[in-house]
This record gives structure tokens, sequence and C-alpha cells, in this order.
């Protein structure tokens, strides 16, 4: 059965009943070269856990069972396609009834390497890889598809107009690749955007945020003003010590948040008082 075949996925539609649903944003692979695409972009081995989120009909999940994995874990959140995944699963398959917004990302744990895969709903995208890179500590690789502009998001280097928050926090714990875009053909129904596939590859824990908590927190002071000159932000904030840590940084306070790396929000965010961390590092994008 070809899991990427118009005919077939309005086949499984009808024989169960399925609607396409705009609320969850889902948009079906049509062409098997994107999933192959994704698959290949992983880099999948035995020693692997794989976790792909939001499988639907299942043309990535084939294209993951047919190569080598140690488990396959699916996380589905429309109780329908789930049931047929289960129904479909091969023996190291797995697939769980769940929101990816409501998952417990801490879970994927480093005990075994985890490549983490999806065609991620437009919608959620944002925080979904927000919560994933900072918290899934098990996390050996992850690719994943998402819109176009999205995608540029995560992948925008200082002084681009798509930099911001979830550039700064997304680089902060990985290093994203644009790998390849996807046109609307690719889907049904078409969405009226191109769509890019991205590469997440871990940096090293000696790398990672001393204080993510803090490090969210400045992001939300600085990016909600991003035209504003940082020296300003901070004292409109009422935070001295922010203020006081661009001269201890060498930071100059006319520089607006477009113009500061990774590197440099982490040094700030070590200034901020510790009753100021944000409990639950609150997503931005």
């Amino acid at each position: 059965m070809d899991l990427c075949d118009l005919n077939t996925i309005r086949l499984l539609l009808g024989r169960h009943g399925f609607r396409f649903s705009r609320s969850m944003g889902q948009n079906f692979l049509i062409e098997g070269w994107v999933p192959d695409g994704l698959v290949e972009g992983a880099g999948v081995s035995l020693q692997n856990g794989v976790l792909e989120i939001g499988p639907g009909p299942g043309a990535l999940t084939r294209a993951l069972e047919d190569g080598p994995h140690a488990c396959l874990l699916l996380l589905e959140k429309d109780r329908h396609w789930a049931a047929e995944r289960q129904r479909l699963a091969g023996p190291r398959t797995q697939a769980v009834l769940t929101d990816a917004l409501r998952f417990d990302w801490r879970r994927v744990g480093p005990q075994r390497p985890w490549k983490i895969i999806g065609n991620l709903p437009y919608n959620v995208a944002s925080p979904l890889i927000w919560d994933i890179v900072s918290r899934a500590r098990g996390l050996n690789r992850a690719v994943f598809m998402v819109q176009k502009e999205v995608g540029q998001r995560l992948a925008a280097a200082p002084g681009n107009g798509h930099y911001g928050a979830l550039s700064v926090w997304v680089q902060s714990y990985t290093r994203p690749r644009l790998e390849f875009v996807v046109g609307p053909g690719a889907f049904s129904p078409p969405p009226k955007v191109d769509s890019a596939v991205l590469s997440f590859e871990p940096l090293p824990p000696e790398a990672l945020p001393a204080r993510p908590e803090a490090l969210s927190r400045l992001l939300r002071i600085c990016f909600q003003q991003r035209r504003k000159q940082l020296g300003g932000i901070f004292r409109r904030a009422g935070l001295p010590e922010l203020e006081t840590a661009l001269e201890r940084t060498g930071l100059a306070p006319n520089l607006r948040p477009e113009a500061l790396g990774k590197d440099d929000f982490q040094r700030l965010a070590a200034f901020l008082p510790p009753n100021l961390d944000n409990p639950g590092q609150k997503r931005l994008s």
C-alpha cells in the first residue's frame, strides 16, 4: 500500500470515517521522496530509538519501519490515526494517543540515543521545537518539516530579519540546518506556503545554557521590544543588573537585541537575579 498515494489516503479516510482537520493542521504527504528525505536526514541506526510526531496516515512511519532502528514510538493526537497506526504497527513500533505539546520531553532520557522526526503541524511547530531541544536530554538528532518561514527563523543568524527569540533559544541547544524546501504540491490538501526540512544537531553539554529559566526571561524582555536599544529596554524593565551587565560584558547599550549572538544572551542572563528566573521556560516565537 502506497501511503503517499492520494487515492490511498482518500480510501483510508473514507473507510474509517476520518476527516481532514484544519484545527490540527493536517496536511498529508503525497510525494514519496519527502519522507525518504526526512529519514535519510535523521541518520537512524540499529542503536537508535526513533520518536515520530504526528504520523497520520503513516507515510513517514512506513519509511522509518523499513529502515534500521531499535524501537519506534509514535505520538499521535488524533484518536483515529493513533488506532490505525497501532493496528498496523510493526513488532518494534508503538503508537501513543497524546498531544506532543503536553508530552513530557524529559522522558526522552540519555539511556538511549533518540532520533526525533516529524512533519509538524504549522500551528504548533515553534513551541514544540522550543520544548524538545531544551528538555529531551536523550536527543541525538532531530529532523522536522515546518513552514518555511518558521524554518528561516530557526536557522537565522544575528542581524537577519528572521532572527528572534526562537532563533536564540534553539541555537543555544542545537545547530539547526536547512536541508531542503518542499512545495505545496507535496501535500493534500496543499498549504498556501512552502515548507522546509531542517535538521538539529545537539550541542555538547558544556555549551548549554547554565540558567535556562533566566535565558527565557531575558529573551522575552528583549524581543518584545526588538527595535529598541538594549540600554533603554533594561532601564524600562527596572533591571539595573542588566544595565551593569552591558558594561561588564563589553556590549554597547545602543545595540538592538537582533545584533546579539546566543553567547551574548547567555552571558547577560547570568546577571539576572535568581528570583526573576521564569518557571516553565515560557515559549516565545
